[in-house]
């Protein structure tokens, strides 16, 4: 006798029960029960398991198991993949021409080309010369192992997917702080994308786009790496002070004016830590995305773990870290002259 035929007993479901019949395959330890001709025991209360939807199917093989779940939800999805790859491919094509563009004009212009504008870029940005040695140094380390190519690969497709994370996020989190209906309606689905586990992003989209696509890795990294932005950009012009809203109100500004001239600007310190945050997280996330042809320093680690080359693992690692501590420094010196540009 099952657990639980006493609950179907009690509510006149003993005929129900009888002529269903599970379709979910059947799990390997129940295979293995089967094989070795394991009879079910009386259970004693302090055995008494869950009424999960196992336990009860126990009881009840009309009751669904929980293989039977996950299957039906695999099976809704595989069923809609046609139709929301018909739509999101024309929309995610430009995100492939991106990446794969950027990727191209990182690894075919020569060196002596991309480390000066890197460095001019880090220089007009920051306006230190200690950090412009510093990322020479760091980019001429990496250079020196043959690692030059990996991380002009990370940093194409962290350039590309960080851009479009500000071009998608800044106005999202503006219109978030316009308005209380967006943000509540909002704000779940941000905690939900902040929460996810990263390797998550990756399941739905293998389905959806072939591997050799570099949008597939592209859109995961944009998913994982939106959310500070959003939410900085959404924060800052919040705080901004109602007073100061006020005398813009009283100077008779447009709306337009008022966000443009008065809440951006204010709101600026707020809506740059946010960037840096997306930058972090882009790095992070493209590491993983390897895992889905994604190209870089993120490939050697993956080979190090795959083949157990220590050696190449902890270096390319280091590498990262490197390009980590790179982007981070730039990013908080622009951010650093935006809070010395408010305060005067």
């Amino acid at each position: 006798m099952a657990t639980y035929d006493w609950l179907f007993s009690s509510l006149g479901l003993e005929e129900w029960c009888g002529q269903g019949k599970s379709g979910a395959p059947m799990s390997m330890a129940d295979l293995l029960a089967k094989s070795k001709g394991d009879e079910a025991q009386e259970e004693s209360l302090w055995d008494l398991p869950f009424p999960s939807m196992d336990a009860l199917n126990e009881s009840c093989a009309a009751f669904p198991k929980s293989r039977e779940l996950t299957k039906g939800l695999e099976d809704g999805f595989l069923n809609i993949k046609d139709s929301l790859s018909l739509v999101l491919d024309p929309i995610t094509q430009p995100l492939s021409w991106g990446l794969d563009g950027a990727l191209y004009a990182m690894l075919n212009t020569p060196w002596w080309l991309v480390i000066p504008i890197m460095l001019a870029i880090v220089f007009l940005v920051s306006r230190s010369w200690k950090l412009v040695a510093f990322v020479a140094i760091a980019i001429g380390s990496l250079a020196f192992i043959d690692h030059y190519d990996y991380a002009m690969q990370t940093l194409a497709i962290i350039f590309v997917c960080a851009f479009l994370c500000v071009l998608l996020g800044v106005p999202i989190g503006i219109a978030m702080a316009r308005s209380d209906w967006l943000q509540r309606s909002a704000i779940p689905v941000l905690d939900m994308l902040q929460t996810l586990p990263p390797f998550v992003y990756l399941i739905p989209l293998i389905f959806l786009f072939s591997v050799t696509e570099s949008k597939l890795y592209g859109i995961a990294i944009i998913l994982y790496a939106i959310v500070p932005v959003v939410r900085l950009t959404d924060l800052g012009i919040r705080l901004v002070d109602k007073e100061v809203i006020e005398a813009a109100d009283a100077f008779g500004m447009t709306p337009r004016q008022k966000l443009f001239k008065v809440q951006i600007p204010l709101a600026l310190p707020n809506i740059m830590a946010g960037v840096n945050q997306t930058i972090m997280m882009s790095l992070a996330m493209v590491v993983i995305a390897s895992l889905v042809s994604a190209p870089g320093l993120g490939v050697l680690v993956l080979r190090g773990i795959r083949n157990l080359e220590l050696g190449v693992g902890l270096v390319s690692g280091l590498g990262i870290v490197l390009l980590a501590v790179i982007l981070d420094r730039v990013t908080k010196a622009s951010l650093a002259r935006v809070n010395a540009a408010q305060k005067q």
